[in-house]
């Protein structure tokens, strides 16, 4: 695996690649790598000949009082796992890389990254559009896979491409779980032992709900019994716990198209998402 550190680097290697007649994809990461990073790797070798991993920890996208300062950062143990997964070539860019100084331009998408965390994390997702797009220009990939954990972002990212015209295939990888349910996130590693058990109510309620709104049941009552449900399992606060449509998100009142039930919920230290496909 080659390890690149600058934007020139990182273009004559893809470049190289290309020119071997072969398909680049890129998979984005703040590293801290875990089982569902992994899993974006192995679905990125299924459709490309070469998979450049990008490790980057986006201050644009962290809010005053987040966890910039504190979020994992383990390059050398992320670098053995990407290398054992398969992966091609790991980029690893500097802070002047990505934002040189001067730098003044935001990349800001509507509709999508309105609600939701847009709403809990004013910002964030200008920062994750930035940044996304500063990626995508710098490697040209012919693929991207990102994990539907973070299925407001994947949309964000799906509608910059497609606005922006860029010339390359989004995919995304169906959450990957613990075997109680529990979404892989780094962000787990802030959760006490006693708090990872109760963690698990995280997708039990969202089975649950997603259940009774496929029985016809109300999607007000349902909501209101699901973050009450959270509430009473040991969460601290519940941010949202909403029912959208799976592609613009906007707000459903009811279940009468495909739809995603998303929840941000508060225990200990972390924040943690998740969402289902619900029919």
């Amino acid at each position: 695996m080659i390890v690149l550190a600058t934007v020139a680097d990182l273009r004559r290697q893809v470049a190289a690649w290309r020119a071997e007649g072969h398909r680049v994809a890129l998979v984005p990461t703040m590293g801290a790598l875990h089982e569902g990073h992994l899993a974006l790797v192995r679905r990125a070798r299924e459709l490309a000949a070469r998979v450049v991993v990008s490790i980057f920890v986006n201050p644009t996208q962290f809010g005053p009082n987040e966890d910039f300062a504190a979020y994992p950062r383990r390059h050398d143990a992320d670098a053995q796992m990407l290398e054992a997964t398969g992966a091609h070539g790991l980029y690893l860019p500097p802070l002047q890389a990505m934002y040189p100084e001067g730098f003044a331009t935001t990349v800001s998408v509507a509709g999508v990254s309105e609600g939701l965390c847009g709403e809990v994390r004013p910002g964030h997702f200008a920062g994750v559009a930035t940044v996304v797009t500063k990626l995508f220009l710098q490697a040209a990939p012919d693929v991207a896979v990102f994990g539907e954990k973070d299925y407001q972002q994947l949309q964000v990212i799906r509608r910059l491409v497609a606005d922006l015209d860029i010339p390359l295939e989004v995919v995304g990888l169906p959450t990957v779980r613990d075997a109680d349910g529990l979404a892989l996130s780094s962000r787990n590693a802030y959760l006490t032992a006693a708090e990872r058990t109760v963690a698990s109510a995280l997708p039990a309620t969202l089975k649950a709900v997603a259940a009774r709104l496929a029985a016809g049941g109300a999607v007000a009552e349902q909501l209101a019994w699901g973050r009450e449900a959270l509430l009473k399992a040991g969460f601290q606060s519940v941010d949202y716990l909403e029912l959208r449509a799976a592609g613009d998100l906007a707000p459903q009142e009811r279940l009468d198209r495909p739809a995603r039930l998303l929840v941000a919920a508060r225990l200990g230290k972390a924040r943690l998402l998740d969402n289902i496909e619900v029919s």
